[in-house]
């Protein structure tokens, strides 16, 4: 696909034409070309979705699949998966651009988790539910530039049920002490993790993916045409994480350490919480708490949560005294959860969010094919360093990941994004949209 149709429609099929059943809607052909997608996260879990209903075949390597078994999850099980407009609670941009590519690709998202939401037989198999999310200022918007135009876009951007009352602090039982100044609501999709991850494997594995168990080492640039010979296939994408230090030989990602509590809310110790309530760590006044209290599901209520920049230990405890200082920090903003009872198999989520230095990577490699010649442009695709905001980014970054790969198969030289004109287009346009409504894309 030529670089210059990433200015059309994205792709819409994957959410519109969702079924139940998770069954193939195109066959890939005996020539169709072959994706080795490498991680089994939400990131690598969508942009094989996306490859296989383009009539692509797709294997998906991976080191670890989700599961239930134990306390060890995935990254993107662990994570809180409420959807927020980008920055999000726990999330951060260098530049203009990065924060832009971000709302676009969460709008995408929005539109995909909202639709399999509003249908309530896959909402059901997928644990995607769209919620009343409330976030809370201690100061006036009004004097708050930056999160005023954030609410200013979020209310441009299509987003529904949006209201701003500080009277929601009251509604929503928070503590009167806390002094909310302000306050808006949205209707936000929020995702059991843990069972739309097994829903996503089983979806992809339905269309016809194969998902192999594999630790792939080193730097992938340099085993480039060994793995896509081993395998068969003809293009890669990098969908590792963390993994892309090693995979990417990126020495800017980073992690960022998460926690949530998870507590049984069904309405017995405490009134049942059914809508989610946030206070960001840069309005909050503290340096990594984030007040996150989310209903993960009809029975789950996550409280948290801590972001320990460059802290990659998975050692805290109930008894850490990290851990503690959370569960106050949350029971002091929503009192009535200081009679909450912890989930006795599975009361403590730890993990690490997978940040990098130079922001979301959703590009071509650079480096040409080490062929002999050096002359034929790479086939890997990276969709890595989405922070805190992999699910929020999933359906935005796999659409866009699925389009270079087209680009990719045709052998075409990536050309560097060019910043200025981009940073132009998009600062006309909030919403991440032309004049006539497409969403726009990379240039």
């Amino acid at each position: 696909m030529p670089s210059n149709s990433r200015n059309q429609h994205l792709p819409l099929r994957m959410w519109r034409d969702l079924t139940p059943l998770g069954l193939p809607f195109h066959p890939p052909a005996e020539n169709a070309p072959h994706v080795l997608v490498i991680g089994g996260g939400v990131t690598g879990l969508t942009t094989a979705w996306l490859l296989l209903d383009q009539g692509k075949k797709v294997t998906v390597v991976s080191r670890d699949w989700a599961s239930h078994a134990g306390d060890t999850r995935l990254t993107s099980q662990i994570a809180g998966a409420l959807w927020e407009y980008p920055p999000a609670v726990c999330g951060q941009h260098e530049g203009k651009v990065s924060l832009e590519e971000s709302k676009r690709w969460a709008m995408v998202s929005l539109h995909a988790w909202s639709a399999i939401a509003e249908d309530p037989e896959i909402s059901a198999l997928a644990g995607v539910q769209l919620r009343k999310a409330n976030f809370f200022f201690p100061t006036n918007l009004d004097n708050d530039e930056i999160q005023l135009n954030k609410m200013n876009e979020i209310m441009a951007s299509g987003v529904k049920g949006f209201r701003r009352s500080a009277g929601l602090a009251k509604e929503c039982g928070v503590n009167p002490e806390e002094k909310i100044a302000d306050a808006y609501q949205i209707l936000s999709p929020i995702i059991d993790s843990d069972q739309g991850m097994q829903w996503l494997m089983k979806l992809v594995q339905d269309k016809g993916a194969k998902l192999t168990t594999e630790t792939i080492r080193g730097d992938l640039h340099s085993q480039e045409a060994e793995l896509l010979g081993r395998f068969n296939a003809q293009a890669i994408v990098n969908a590792t994480g963390l993994g892309a230090k090693e995979l990417a030989t990126d020495p800017s990602c980073y992690p960022v350490r998460g926690a949530l509590l998870r507590a049984v809310n069904d309405g017995v110790r405490f009134p049942k919480v059914e809508q989610a309530i946030t206070l960001s760590a840069d309005v909050s006044g503290e340096s990594n708490e984030i007040v996150f209290i989310v209903p993960r599901n009809d029975n789950t209520l996550l409280m948290g949560g801590i972001a320990e920049d460059r802290e990659g230990d998975m050692n805290l405890t109930l008894d850490s005294p990290t851990i503690q200082n959370m569960r106050k920090h949350c029971e002091n903003f929503l009192p009535q959860l200081k009679t909450a009872t912890l989930h006795p198999s599975y009361p403590l989520a730890v993990g690490l969010r997978p940040f990098r230095g130079g922001n979301v990577r959703v590009e071509r490699e650079l480096r040409p094919q080490r062929n002999g010649s050096g002359s034929k442009p790479s086939r890997i695709v990276h969709s890595y360093g989405q922070g805190g905001a992999g699910w929020t980014l999933a359906f935005g970054c796999a659409s866009e990941a699925a389009q270079l790969v087209d680009e990719a198969l045709l052998d075409r030289t990536p050309k560097p994004m060019e910043v200025e004109a981009l940073a132009s287009l998009l600062s006309s346009s909030p919403t991440g949209k032309d004049g006539k409504g497409h969403v726009l894309a990379r240039l």
